[in-house]
């Protein structure tokens, strides 16, 4: 079953409007949107797309709206389709869509689907970074940076749910090919699909049953730098910092997340670890120190001025 990750994230929400404008103001593209909701993409045609919590055609809701309603994986064949669809066919309702697709539940009740990947190629430029000791990257004469970079956000990159009983979530998952990276104690795994070398695309915290639903969700950036540029434009234009910017420690990734209209988190994430099979799964307990390796907090933009400091 090859896996690959996340296509898309469906959520039913009750503001269109405000919906629309936080994930356009986040860096995604707005696609077929109306008052009824729509899609919003990265540049691989990744995506979030809304819809009305009332939309009858959305898989049953697990909470109040708004709330993610169903988690697209895309796969890279439609052998892997047939091998899904006989593999959650064996202890639960499966049906296929016209396009093909695979839909069912997860052990802990939340809507998952299945389809030949819509990712597409794309071009984007890679962050060279110079440093003492290793051959510079940048050619000479080329700027790091322009006061107009783009930072927008180029794929899907995972998802982290509440789940009631996280052990029982993560054994649902490796009958699908997951494997499980790493594991905060008392909390829950990150997970990567086969297909993917990403360290997760799913994480999944123990939480009690009332909370259970989706905590954040996040896109790649190209880089660090776009992680900060981006969330400091995104908070420029008014949402609010949750947490970050920062780096993690499980993952490496750099991160900043905020509040959003969505019933959920929304982060910016780069530069997560790659993986094998020849990776050892870590563990410890979850706690601030574990959680990253440093956080920072914003300010307002700033520069040296006035007359040189007085001599002694």
């Amino acid at each position: 079953m090859n896996i690959i990750g996340l296509d898309a994230l469906i959520f039913g929400v009750d503001d269109i409007q405000a919906c629309t404008d936080c994930l356009r103001d986040y860096g995604l593209q707005p696609v077929d949107v109306d008052s009824r909701g729509g899609r919003f993409e990265a540049l691989d045609g990744t995506a979030v797309v809304i819809r009305r919590a009332d939309d009858p055609q959305l898989p049953a809701a697990i909470g109040p709206a708004p709330s993610i309603r169903e988690t697209i994986y895309g796969v890279a064949s439609a052998a892997d389709l047939d091998a899904i669809a006989d593999e959650l066919g064996r202890d639960r309702p499966v049906t296929r869509d016209a396009n093909g697709a695979v839909h069912s539940v997860d052990d802990m009740g939340f809507a998952i689907a299945f389809q030949v990947s819509v990712r597409r190629d794309f071009s984007a430029p890679a962050d060279l970074s110079n440093a003492p000791g290793h051959a510079p990257q940048r050619p000479l004469n080329q700027p790091g940076i322009t006061l107009d970079m783009p930072a927008v956000p180029r794929t899907l990159s995972h998802v982290v749910y509440f789940v009631p009983d996280a052990a029982k979530a993560e054994d649902f998952y490796k009958r699908l090919g997951f494997v499980t990276t790493d594991t905060f104690i008392g909390a829950g795994p990150f997970m990567r699909p086969a297909g993917s070398d990403d360290h997760h695309c799913l994480f999944m915290i123990q939480t009690p049953p009332h909370m259970k639903g989706c905590e954040h969700f996040t896109f790649h950036m190209g880089s660090g730098t776009e992680v900060l540029l981006a969330g400091r434009r995104f908070e420029q234009k008014g949402w609010t910092s949750f947490w970050g910017p920062g780096r993690h420690l499980f993952g490496s990734n750099w991160f900043w997340y905020f509040n959003s209209p969505l019933g959920c988190h929304i982060e910016y994430d780069a530069d997560m670890d790659k993986h094998d099979d020849a990776w050892a799964a870590r563990t410890a307990p979850l706690s601030a120190d574990n959680s990253q390796l440093f956080l920072f907090t914003s300010k307002e933009k700033w520069a040296p001025g006035g007359p040189p400091p007085k001599q002694a």
